[in-house]
């Protein structure tokens, strides 16, 4: 069975157990992605082609690894105007398997991360709630009061420089 999905912009024709390297996602690894936009799908001689997506379609994948791909110079250059810049890119990747293609609203053998993902979100709001708790001992005594507050001290007032004392000293000796 084959499936053509849409992702990041762009059309993958996949099957089960196929890696692809598709736009960056938003996903660790390990974790289990969806795709519900799917153009067609088939297997052999029948196709279901979407208007614009097949209904009740799924395709399942799991994360493999997030990379960057290699680097690509963007070099622009106008002839007789000295004008030459070169930039460099690097695109974010996400490299995944295909494991499943559902149609019809099959279930999945693997859950979908967005479950997965709302559990490790309240895990990491129930740490974050427990480091504010535990306090380290500079803020506690500044909360106690037992640090004092220092001053700055009073501004000195500079006294004249002698160029200006030796100028006004010309100026009384002249009237």
């Amino acid at each position: 069975m084959f499936a053509i999905i849409k992702t990041g912009g762009k059309q993958y024709k996949v099957a089960a157990n196929d890696i692809i390297r598709i736009e960056k996602l938003v996903a660790a690894s390990g974790d289990v992605v969806e795709f519900t936009e799917i153009l067609m799908m088939g297997q052999g001689n029948s196709v279901k082609v979407g208007a614009p997506f097949v209904a009740n379609a799924k395709v399942s994948a799991t994360v493999i690894d997030q990379i960057r791909d290699d680097k690509v110079i963007v070099f622009k250059k106008k002839r007789r105007h000295n004008y030459r810049r070169k930039n460099g890119h690097r695109q974010y990747l996400t490299i995944v398997k295909i494991t499943d293609i559902l149609a019809d609203g099959a279930t999945s053998k693997v859950k979908p991360s967005s479950e997965k993902a709302k559990v490790l979100m309240e895990e990491k709001k129930e740490a974050s709630k427990e480091a504010t708790k535990k306090a380290s001992p500079k803020t506690e005594a500044k909360t106690a009061g037992l640090v004092k507050k220092v001053e700055p001290k009073s501004k000195i007032k500079a006294e004249p420089s002698v160029k200006k004392s030796a100028s006004k000293a010309k100026k009384t000796a002249k009237e």
